[in-house]
């Protein structure tokens, strides 16, 4: 272990070393661009696309280009970026992470790179957690950029297409994470190619690089379509949840969030829904509507995982504490929160496109993030994202003093000594952040200052309207602020007038998140720039990390030493343990996101087949080759199909049906007409036989109107299809866990199958093609009309499954293995089955 960590910290000294010697470059520029004046110095824009036009790396051109946007950044916005900054963006440029200190301004760190990589012309985007955050960026940086000649555009949710499509075609977009991967997932929905909003993806630079490619990585963007209404249904069995007991009807698991009805519980749900038998495949709506409200109320809470709002269930990040808008859990989690608290229920949805970021970013041509803790995570970064973590020295060194924790048997102990320590040091002036995991923290903390009548803020996700001003006004003497993780993240608390002289800002914490990341982000709002601060973590037995990794001992060792609520422990070993403790959950959290990575990755390449196969459509002018390719194929499965083994075993009166109910009109090709022939001599007639139908069909239009059929069939045939593909592939990820207790890999027969789904889903759009081209009227107002309605959505639950369908059932009993009752000659679970 000490040699891998020997070895990591050598890598980061030499990397450090090479930057520098690219910062002494850069430095040493500095005269000869002060002595510009601001024409000469605006007219290196143009001369440095020009040079790299000719041949010019973006490399080469570094020094130069870096040198240029600091001299502008001085004369513009009166900051001249440090040495360090330097060698920050150096790092950026060269598709790495830039790992900054709190306070060491990383936004002005980006311009160098920003700058030099959008005179590519390519277009840069500039990533952020938050349209708060984009915006405020934009504004003050693009003062910057557009001095120098460069376009800027902001991409927020509430646009247009066409004011999306001029925010793309800037030299440089500011954006969320999210608007990107949903304008990527439209623009590969659209109809006609001038609706696309996106460039090519060249390159990204992500503020909070592991916020959005860690804690974000394991919730899919979702597009998704409303699916048949069962509100009803969570209403009658959140009812049902309500008369259940833990631990006597049902069992729920707090380390994994599962919740299990027991024997008891079963028997209960049969005389209460007066059903026989609860896990007949008659009643599966009935038992995930069950268990979904049992989660709803055994593992999530009002003021922690969402609020209402509005006569609304609104999704808290669990990472930042930010209310999620417009965001809904999926599998009908949300439906069943909404019965709970007595809401409307709105429908439950389908799948429509889906993206993990960890694929979406993976696309650029080249990536790289900042952020203040990223070391923790580099294996990750180096391992999915082919990143590597560059800890940049800080401007000057670090003068705050990190405590060691407080520990306390009890939360009541705990909070209050923090209400103490807060009235202590208001008493004395200095001003103290007060960091919280969740809301409902946040107002226990609020409640006990209220008591000891101490003015204060509460910054949390049911006010984050006033975040600006609340940051603004923190590090002022006396001041006391409260505040989920949202205040972690890309806000600016300066110590205001004689602050620094008292110690600085004072950081306390009340409980330890499960990532170090987030810890660390929340030390790191004290003591910037070199500046004196402080900072306590306060924790007690109770709390839900300690709970989960054995505080059992402690306390009774606590016990037994004749320790009461007033008196913490306060040793390092015990910070020790709590860190290894989050190691441990870290751990098993970059384990599920390599997984779950591992399962996104089937459903990726999948989706650049077909995404390709769009854009093909889209782009071409003819698509007469790729339509007959399809009959061709459609015509050669039949025939093979029809005359497997013997052939007193063909099924040619099989094949002539399919022939006159897919391709040509009845009595066209008789089963006479098979007889005589071989397999490769009847694929010869019926192809002869088809062409010349499609000819005549093309006579009786005009070629252009042809042209425009042609894509109408595909793009309507390739997208219902899809999305048929994407909910069978996510019900097949439902349950294919279950495989591991037969011994067999789950991912591998995931793999397998996905791919024999997948091959089953492009025939169904060859035979789809075939029959529309040949059978379809072709209607005077020919128009490519949606699939479905799509809306954007972003499932938050820890490990949340993708929306899905709920289960149909057919009237008849047909088994999987069983002929399809549509004619195909296929079995059902190869034909219409999938998904069902």
């Amino acid at each position: 272990m000490a040699n891998i960590l020997n070895k990591l910290f050598d890598f980061n000294k030499k990397e450090v070393k090479r930057l520098e010697k690219i910062a002494d470059k850069v430095e040493a520029l500095a005269g000869q661009f002060e002595s510009l004046s601001d024409d000469a110095l605006k007219a290196k824009t143009e001369e440095f696309k020009n040079r790299f036009q000719n041949g010019e790396t973006v490399d080469s051109l570094l020094p130069e280009a870096f040198a240029t946007i600091r001299e502008a950044s001085r004369r513009v916005l009166g900051m001249f970026p440090f040495r360090v900054q330097i060698m920050g963006a150096a790092a950026l440029n060269e598709g790495n992470i830039a790992e900054m200190k709190t306070g060491e301004g990383k936004t002005l760190t980006s311009t160098m790179s920003v700058y030099l990589n959008a005179l590519t012309g390519k277009g840069v985007h500039v990533v952020t957690v938050n349209e708060y955050l984009a915006s405020r960026d934009a504004t003050e940086m693009g003062e910057l950029y557009n001095w120098l000649g460069l376009t800027v555009g902001l991409n927020l949710n509430s646009l247009s297409k066409d004011e999306k499509r001029e925010a793309y075609a800037s030299d440089i977009t500011y954006s969320t994470n999210n608007e990107l991967g949903f304008d990527y997932l439209r623009d590969n929905m659209v109809l006609y190619k001038e609706d696309r909003v996106q460039r090519p993806l060249y390159y990204a630079v992500i503020d909070e690089v592991d916020s959005i490619l860690i804690d974000e990585a394991r919730t899919p963007l979702i597009i998704s379509g409303q699916a048949g209404k069962s509100a009803q249904l969570y209403v009658q069995s959140n009812a049902f949840a309500r008369m259940l007991k833990q631990d006597e009807d049902y069992n729920y698991e707090e380390s994994t969030k599962g919740v299990t009805l027991t024997e008891q519980g079963i028997e209960k749900a049969e005389r209460a829904f007066g059903i026989d038998n609860l896990f007949d495949l008659t009643h599966v709506r009935l038992n995930h509507a069950i268990n979904q409200s049992l989660k709803a109320h055994a593992s999530m809470h009002k003021d922690v995982d969402y609020v209402v709002q509005d006569g609304e269930v609104v999704i808290v990040d669990g990472f930042t504490g930010r209310l999620m808008k417009g965001r809904r859990y999926s599998d009908g989690l949300h439906q069943a929160i909404e019965a709970k608290e007595g809401l409307e229920i709105q429908n439950e949805s389908m799948t429509m496109a889906t993206v993990t970021f960890q694929n979406y970013f993976r696309m650029y041509e080249k990536l790289s993030g900042m952020t203040g803790t990223a070391k923790t995570e580099e294996e990750e970064f180096r391992n999915i994202y082919n990143m590597q973590v560059v800890a940049i020295p800080t401007n000057k060194p670090i003068a705050r003093d990190d405590r060691p924790d407080l520990i306390f048997a009890t939360m009541e102990g705990k909070f209050k000594a923090v209400a103490e320590d807060i009235a202590e040091r208001h008493r004395l002036g200095q001003p103290v952040l007060v960091g919280t995991v969740a809301i409902e923290t946040s107002e226990i903390i609020s409640k006990y200052l209220t008591k000891f009548k101490i003015p204060h803020n509460v910054l949390n996700a049911k006010n984050h309207e006033r975040e600006a001003e609340i940051i603004l006004n923190a590090g002022q003497k006396g001041a006391v602020t409260i505040a989920t993780n949202m205040a972690g993240r890309g806000t600016d608390i300066k110590p205001g007038e004689g602050v620094l002289e008292i110690g600085g800002l004072a950081v306390i914490g009340t409980e330890r998140h499960e990532s170090r990341r987030i810890d660390n982000q929340l030390r790191g709002r004290s003591g910037r720039q070199g500046n004196p601060g402080v900072t306590q973590f306060y924790l007690s037995l109770e709390d839900e990390l300690m709970r989960r990794f054995g505080s059992d001992k402690m306390k009774s060792m606590m016990t037994r030493l004749g320790m009461d609520d007033t008196q913490p422990i306060q040793s390092g070993m015990v910070s020790k343990a709590v860190e290894s403790a989050q190691k441990r959950v870290e751990g098993n959290n970059f384990d599920a996101r390599k997984r779950l990575l591992q399962y996104d990755d089937v459903l990726r390449q999948q989706r650049e087949v077909i995404y390709k196969e769009r854009e093909e459509v889209l782009d071409s002018e003819n698509m007469r080759a790729l339509v007959e390719s399809m009959i061709s194929q459609a015509i050669e499965n039949q025939v093979a199909l029809h005359t497997q083994g013997e052939k007193e075993n063909w099924t040619l009166d099989a094949l002539e049906d399919y022939i006159a109910a897919n391709l040509l009109d009845e009595g066209d090709i008789t089963k006479e007409q098979l007889e005589n022939k071989s397999p490769e001599e009847m694929i010869a007639f019926i192809s002869e036989k088809v062409t010349a139908r499609y000819n005549e069909k093309e006579e009786a239009m005009t070629p252009e109107r042809m042209r425009e059929f042609e894509k109408v069939i595909l793009l309507r045939s390739i997208d219902s299809k899809w999305i048929d593909h994407i909910d069978a592939m996510d019900q097949l990820r439902q349950g294919i866990h279950l495989r591991a207790y037969g011994q067999n890999d789950p991912l591998r027969e995931y793999q397998q199958e996905g791919f024999a789904m997948f091959e089953d889903m492009v025939a169904a759009v060859r035979e789809d093609v075939a029959k529309y081209a040949l059978k379809a009227e072709i209607r005077s107002n020919l128009q490519r009309e949606e699939v479905a309605k799509g809306q954007a959505v972003n499932p938050k639950e820890e490990g949340a499954a993708k929306p899905k369908k709920l289960p149909t059932r057919k009237a008849e009993n047909i088994g999987r293995n069983d002929p399809c009752p549509c004619g195909s000659g296929k079995k059902y679970k190869s034909c219409h089955g999938v998904g069902q």
